[in-house]
């Protein structure tokens, strides 16, 4: 088992994190935002930045070659859906994304959004791990973790509607 802190200081013990979120053993803060057979989309629980997804596979797998056809489609179609729903309800103009396969997590895509307060990091992929570690020390109190939770609902309402 290992030790894993979550955005809001809790420490959970998990072998697999992504295991047990898709499982529904632990929560993220805010729950789903939307599951399908194969994929289980839920807040970020590292980096209370609103809008923040991650889009994991139910099946432990670490890279995107070992998706089946059934999987690489379900995951195009939802990655896209939710994409949109990010524009269209919390108006997020850019979103980095982020794979890789040396995770101790399942397959999985980090959709990070863009604010204006990010750009003092700079524009580029060296920028995204100082404002995510930014969010994670500065903007982890409850008007920021308000907003998160409402990005939540709002992401929720539209992507099962």
């Amino acid at each position: 088992m290992r030790k894993i802190t979550l955005a809001n200081g809790n420490t959970v013990e998990a072998d697999c994190l992504s295991c047990a979120i898709t499982s529904g053993v632990i929560h993220p803060d805010g729950g789903v935002i939307t599951e399908t057979e194969y994929f289980h989309a839920h807040q970020d629980v590292a980096y209370p930045i609103e809008g923040l997804v991650i889009l994991a596979s139910k099946r432990h797998i670490k890279c995107l070659d070992e998706l089946t056809e059934e999987e690489m489609t379900e995951y195009i179609l939802l990655l896209t859906k939710i994409r949109k729903a990010q524009r269209e309800v919390l108006g997020i103009e850019y979103v980095y994304y982020f794979y890789n396969e040396d995770t101790s997590h399942h397959f999985h895509t980090w959709m990070v959004p863009r604010y204006e307060w990010m750009n003092v990091f700079g524009r580029s992929i060296e920028s995204v791990r100082p404002a995510l570690l930014h969010a994670r020390n500065n903007r982890n109190m409850e008007k920021h973790v308000k907003k998160v939770e409402n990005a939540i609902g709002k992401l929720k309402k539209e992507l099962n509607a």
